[in-house]
């Protein structure tokens, strides 16, 4: 072509047609693979999620790892008790079962090592174990304490034969409390006004930005001390004879395992270990308390993990998809 020649526009035309052509084939080749990502993703999350059911239904995991031939049965009474904490009514419940309905079970022993908790929990968990006890006179049930069986750890060993303890356990606390914290002071300081408004005269109950009401205190005292007679009840309905009560028995306070023994909180000093062998005189221990199996675990994990996954995906694909920029 020459200096002088004119552009082509049909040219220019073919070229634009080709770039747009090319935007669109790149464009459309891009959700293809997004969409194939996607897929395999979530093939492979139902994959997994029925691996693992199946898994489960054939026992591959966790089966059953109870020993039928002659044991000591443990039960680990371990942490906080309340409903969905560390010690529920629930899982003691059905460790308990197990240990029962195992024909091997020559004796059981719960491990206390919990500084108390919810007195509804620990109530249905004394309530049960005194209940299997009338089913299976056979077999003894003895609490082992290890560094604390306070409140309403002491509530649940209370319903054993028998409770050992260490020498520096600590052991007792049968009281009941109810705390909360007042932000009258500190709000006329910063000037704010409470403005609360309800339908039945007690339903402020205990509201901590409001005065103290002395009907509201009473009666919470009162619930307090009710529940305080039930706790009361059950320890001397466990301990018999052998407690020596005193003024200060159910004031709240607590002993050493060497002091509770002389009290009548205790029977005696000796591991779980020591129990199993020397009063059991079955010295294979298994362990019947409640977890999750291996495979539920993992299913738990895989869900939260896809969770997070899916959610910072989603994210992404909605800024890109939005054009949005964070810099």
């Amino acid at each position: 072509m020459g200096s002088g020649s004119k552009p082509n526009p049909s040219a220019d035309d073919g070229a634009w047609q080709r770039n747009v052509i090319e935007k669109l084939a790149t464009a459309a080749l891009s959700e293809q693979k997004t969409a194939r990502r996607w897929g395999t993703f979530f093939k492979s999350l139902t994959f997994g999620y029925l691996l693992i059911l199946l898994l489960m239904l054939f026992g591959v995991f966790g089966g059953d790892k109870k020993s039928f031939e002659a044991h000591t049965a443990l039960i680990e009474i371990n942490g906080v008790i309340q409903a969905g904490g560390d010690v529920t009514a629930d899982a003691v419940i059905s460790s308990l079962k197990d240990a029962y309905d195992n024909k091997g079970t020559k004796g059981i022993i719960l491990r206390v090592n919990s500084p108390g908790g919810s007195p509804v929990q620990a109530g249905i968990i004394n309530d049960e174990i005194r209940r299997q006890k009338k089913l299976h006179p056979a077999i003894p049930v003895y609490a082992v304490v290890e560094d604390i069986c306070a409140s309403g750890g002491y509530y649940i060993a209370a319903a054993a034969d028998k409770i050992y303890v260490d020498k520096a356990s600590i052991v007792g606390s049968i009281g009941v409390l109810m705390d909360g914290y007042g932000f009258t002071e500190a709000m006329k300081k910063v000037g704010v006004e409470r403005r609360l408004m309800t339908a039945g005269e007690n339903k402020a109950m205990l509201d901590p930005f409001s005065p103290v009401n002395p009907h509201h205190q009473e009666l919470a005292q009162a619930m307090l001390n009710e529940i305080h007679e039930q706790f009361k009840t059950v320890v001397r309905q466990g301990r018999g004879a052998r407690l020596k009560e005193t003024p200060e028995t159910f004031s709240g306070l607590f002993w050493s395992g060497e002091q509770s023994i002389k009290l009548g909180l205790a029977d005696g000093m000796g591991s779980a270990e020591y129990v199993a062998r020397e009063v059991i005189k079955q010295e294979d221990i298994v362990d019947f308390t409640y977890q999750d199996d291996f495979a539920s675990r993992i299913a738990k994990r895989i869900g939260a993990s896809a969770s997070a996954a899916i959610g910072e995906v989603l994210s992404k694909q909605l800024v890109d998809s939005g054009q949005i920029r964070l810099r």
